[in-house]
């Protein structure tokens, strides 16, 4: 994994746990329960340490467990490897200091560190289909962008502005294209954790990709208005299981070091959805009164693959430990890691940092997970994360664009085909300029990127809100208002569309993972579902000038929210953030506010070179060999 020990005297000496009022230390034990010694607390790290599970352990002692684990488990036959693997996992920045480990070894770990990205094609087939699950997120996004300029016609609910039911008629548009963001969120995210429980990632994407594909069918033979209505709420049902446990999935699965980077698939792939359906909407709409049908039901194209697909994955070997089924699990990790040895330590270091969650946090059924998302500190923190991060993404507009950008155009004065074929370069743009987040986002992190593109997305919506104060008729208008759309598209697409379904899918524990990212998607896409059904009413009350500008003011908003409240999670393992996001908010925000916002001022408004920053983590007991560098994540 990625842990480095430093166990001189001083720091044994004052490593103490803290705990909140009527809390206990929390203790590492060992299958017999007898404490290791004294740990740092994962409801209350006050000191920000971020600790090995198996810091401090002598060599005899830790052996003496992996034997005792390696019986419980009937898994004696690969207890040399097990014993090399716990090893590692203790140790794994100096291996050369690890006897047991032979030259192949060594050259084996050696290579994991200067090859990141060469990994089993099992992993890649993960990815590749979760990318696809992605990609069909997408196609169903916007496949009623197209139908909107035509399904209201053939329903009945057209909106003509001076008739009686224009007002009526821009409120039933609203609510069928908000029908699956209001499934989703209010029912389709919380079946997350019982699909899950029961049928395991692999089972739980099955099904709510069999409820895409046979919803969008549905909508295409749709007879009115409310038939319309009940297929993309059922297409919502299957969004949001499958939106919350895509992204679990890939995160468990993949390493440290490239996690972000594949895991932000799922909004690059989202992004080429976004874009197959804008080409589909364009290729389409000129075949006549059936066009609406067709750009809704293409989105079956992509759903068939994953359907067959899914189950040549290897299920999340973090899922199968969680049902203590660790033969499986190890035969999962040695389909996605390069080597029987990474198999090994990666088992054994994820089954020590579950007992530490599992004494910390608990989280014995479905209510009492939902319950503790609010009331144990250390999920608390990665609840309120998750929530800033995922109703930013709404926060900041781009559904504005990719729900109704067809509308939006034919505002701006273009014709029907001219305003497909902007749709058409806004998902183009939206696509390509996701790829930079694939190498930044394990780098420059999370939280840069979103500081980075927020207020770029504010400017240049509220260029594109002015840009229509042109005059018609005059040669800039419409290229103006469609070059600031497609700026802004291009700040949007490498940080508030990849982060914020990689960050949630990764700041729970294993323990609440499931119920976490239910969480986080309902917040999502309940506020996609507000935004959907307002848009409409807000557009003709605002102008297009007034709506722009009343999200560019929400970008800013954003902006401030995750600046306070959004911890850093680049390049530490899902069993470290345990000990991130046991950090006190109130620590958290002094840290900005006290440390780093008059750094930034020194170093970067007035360019005094010789400044420093004070890290906000402390690794001086473990440092990941895939970190960069020492006390990133401020």
């Amino acid at each position: 994994m990625s842990l480095e020990l430093k166990p001189s005297v001083e720091e044994k000496t004052s490593i103490e746990a803290s705990s909140d009022k009527g809390s206990t230390d929390i203790q590492e034990t060992n299958r017999g329960g007898s404490p290791e010694g004294e740990k740092v607390n994962l409801t209350n790290n006050v000191n920000a340490k971020i600790q090995n599970p198996l810091y401090g352990i002598p060599h005899d002692k830790l052996l003496q467990q992996v034997d005792e684990f390696a019986e419980e488990n009937d898994m004696q036959e690969i207890l040399p490897l097990l014993r090399k693997g716990a090893l590692l996992a203790q140790n794994p920045s100096n291996p050369q200091s690890i006897q047991e480990l032979d030259a192949d070894d060594l050259a084996t770990i050696q290579r994991e560190i200067t090859h990141k990205w060469h990994q089993p094609k099992d992993l890649y087939l993960t990815v590749l289909l979760c990318s696809v699950a992605a990609a069909v997120q997408g196609w169903d996004q916007t496949g009623s962008n197209g139908a909107n300029l035509s399904f209201p016609k053939a329903f009945g609910i057209e909106s003509i502005p001076g008739t009686p039911d224009a007002m009526k008629n821009e409120w039933l548009v609203g609510l069928v294209n908000a029908a699956p963001y209001i499934a989703a969120s209010l029912i389709g995210c919380w079946c997350t954790d019982p699909l899950n429980f029961y049928l395991g990632r692999r089972g739980a994407i099955f099904v709510t990709a069999s409820f895409c594909l046979i919803s969008v069918i549905g909508s295409a033979f749709a007879q009115n208005w409310y038939q319309l209505f009940v297929c993309r709420c059922l297409l919502g049902l299957g969004m949001g299981a499958k939106a919350s446990t895509v992204p679990v999935f890939a995160a468990e699965n993949t390493p440290a070091a490239i996690r972000g980077g594949l895991v932000m698939s799922w909004q690059m792939w989202t992004a080429f959805g976004i874009f197959l359906g804008f080409c589909a909407n364009l290729i389409l709409f000129q075949v006549g009164s059936i066009a609406w049908r067709l750009q809704l039901g293409s989105a079956f194209i992509p759903t068939v693959p994953l359907v067959i697909g899914i189950y040549f994955c290897p299920e999340s070997p973090r899922w199968l430990m969680k049902k203590g089924r660790y033969q499986e699990a190890y035969k999962s990790f040695k389909r996605l890691r390069n080597s029987e040895l990474q198999a090994a330590r990666d088992l054994y270091y994820v089954y020590r940092q579950l007992n530490a969650e599992h004494e910390a946090i608990g989280g014995k059924t479905y209510f009492h997970r939902f319950f503790e998302l609010f009331s144990v500190p250390r999920i608390r923190r990665a609840t309120l994360a998750s929530f800033v991060v995922m109703i930013s993404q709404q926060m900041c507009g781009i559904n504005i664009i990719a729900f109704y950008s067809s509308t939006i155009f034919i505002e701006a004065g273009y014709t029907t085909k001219s305003a497909l074929l902007a749709s058409f370069g806004f998902g183009l743009v939206n696509w390509v300029f996701a790829f930079p987040a694939v190498w930044t986002i394990d780098s420059f992190g999370r939280r840069n990127l979103l500081l980075f593109t927020f207020p770029n997305m504010a400017w240049t919506l509220l260029a594109a809100g002015f840009s229509f104060f042109i005059p018609d008729g005059n040669p800039a208008r419409v290229p103006c208002i469609a070059l600031f759309i497609f700026l802004f598209a291009a700040f949007y697409s490498p940080g508030g569309g990849p982060v914020p379904y990689t960050y949630s899918a990764e700041v729970f524990p294993l323990t609440h993972r499931e119920v976490g990212m239910s969480w986080a998607v309902a917040t999502n896409l309940f506020w996609a579902s507000v935004l959907s059904l307002t848009f409409p009413r807000l557009l003709r009350s605002f102008t297009p000038t007034g709506a722009f500008g009343f999200y560019a003011a929400l970008n800013m908003v954003a902006f401030t929210m995750i600046y306070f409240l959004m911890p850093e999670t680049k390049q530490r393992t899902l069993e470290e953030l345990d000990y991130v996001f046991a950090v006190t908010t109130n620590k958290h925000i002094a840290y900005q506010t006290k440390v780093y916002l008059p750094y930034f001022v020194k170093r970067w408004v007035l360019f005094r070179k010789n400044t420093t920053l004070k890290p906000l983590y402390n690794f001086d007991e473990v440092e990941s060999i895939t970190v960069f560098e020492k006390g990133s994540g401020h």
